[in-house]
């Protein structure tokens, strides 16, 4: 076994879910995660951790959508399992990442929304989500197997306790901050924070954060005003969307458009009332990943970059008793801001053209 796949266990269970002795762990294992699911196991029987392996199919959720009249129901089984464990753990991987793209819209959006009960006792875990390169991944990235194994570990396999330090300054300012701005060539849009704590998501749920890699800072903006242009290309629900501009009035999207994959995105946006609204503004900040990939766990902290998400709101970044944005979908979207843009808290710009004001090399205002 490649001695970075039991590094990257160990990461994963010490640094980024805080596994004790004692907790009962679910591992979810995607088609294509053995080898990880293997170092993990290890990892976790070392740590004298509980576990309980679930089987992750892209290829099985196609066939029993396709097959299902449309009439969903809450799994209890599936409930109960994620309602009495103390930590989840996703290990992405699959053999074929468009596997589900000839499932219909409505099915989709029936299905997420009776899952809502168990996506909803997931996330009140102490849940990871990190993927084992493969194939299918290093196809879709348009790089060969070896290239993206490289890739993939220089991303995870970080200094991460030094790169918290690095986001921690951006944390203070978005905390300390009313109001942001994005512009760019095709974007013009403010969003106000006011109230919000953004999160420090160092690959860590010591830091609320919950993906491996990760490398970005959140908040949970409200109220967009404007039109935004998301020029980084990506796969969603198995289909291919491109050039997606949105414009935002009275707080949600009242007009889209896309240049590839206006279906999916409005299969998303009438998934409920929340889905026009936003539940996520992130700013990546991991400089490891230099490249878009067509994988959300990768793109959205690349450096340079800016992301929205429709749907949800996490909880971490919410006045204690307030909802915010409630949605059965969280949908990112990633624009690039590494030429002319700049991101403005509050009428001051803290990134332009993709490198922050304490960067070596920024650009001045």
């Amino acid at each position: 076994m490649d001695e970075r796949i039991r590094e990257h266990a160990d990461v994963l269970v010490d640094w980024s879910a805080r596994i004790e002795s004692g907790d009962d762990v679910v591992v979810s294992v995607a088609e294509g995660a053995h080898d990880l699911a293997v170092a993990v196991a290890a990892a976790l029987g070392e740590r004298g951790a509980n576990v309980v392996t679930t089987y992750a199919s892209d290829e099985v959720s196609r066939a029993y959508l396709r097959a299902h009249p449309g009439d969903f129901d809450v799994a209890d089984p599936e409930l109960a399992l994620y309602e009495r464990a103390d930590a989840v753990l996703f290990l992405g991987g699959g053999r074929n990442t468009f596997a589900t793209a000839d499932v219909d819209g409505e099915t989709r959006q029936a299905a997420a929304r009776a899952n809502r009960p168990v996506r909803e006792a997931r996330l009140a875990t102490d849940w990871v989500s990190t993927v084992h390169p493969t194939r299918s991944l290093a196809q879709q990235a348009g790089m060969s197997f070896e290239a993206y194994r490289e890739f993939v570990y220089d991303a995870i396999l970080r200094d991460w306790e030094a790169l918290a330090g690095e986001m921690a300054r951006l944390k203070r300012i978005l905390d300390d901050g009313s109001e942001v701005r994005l512009v760019s060539a095709d974007t013009d849009l403010t969003m106000s924070i006011e109230g919000r704590t953004a999160v420090n998501s160092a690959a860590s749920v010591a830091y609320d954060s919950h993906n491996l890699p990760s490398g970005e800072v959140f908040t949970a903006p409200y109220d967009p005003e404007g039109v935004v242009r998301f020029d980084v290309p990506m796969t969603i629900s198995g289909a291919r969307v491109r050039d997606v501009t949105l414009r935002f009035e009275g707080g949600e999207v009242v007009d889209f458009d896309a240049a590839a994959g206006a279906e999916a995105i409005a299969d998303i946006l009438d998934t409920d009332g929340g889905a026009r609204r936003l539940g996520e503004l992130g700013i990546g900040m991991n400089r490891g990943i230099d490249r878009v990939t067509d994988n959300i766990l990768f793109d959205e902290k690349m450096g340079d970059t800016v992301h929205l998400a429709l749907g949800r709101a996490y909880e971490a970044c919410l006045p204690a008793g307030e909802p915010g944005n409630d949605s059965a979908v969280h949908v990112d979207l990633i624009t690039d801001m590494s030429e002319e843009s700049r991101l403005e808290v509050d009428g001051e710009v803290v990134q332009r053209n993709g490198r922050f004001r304490w960067e070596e090399g920024s650009a001045p205002e």
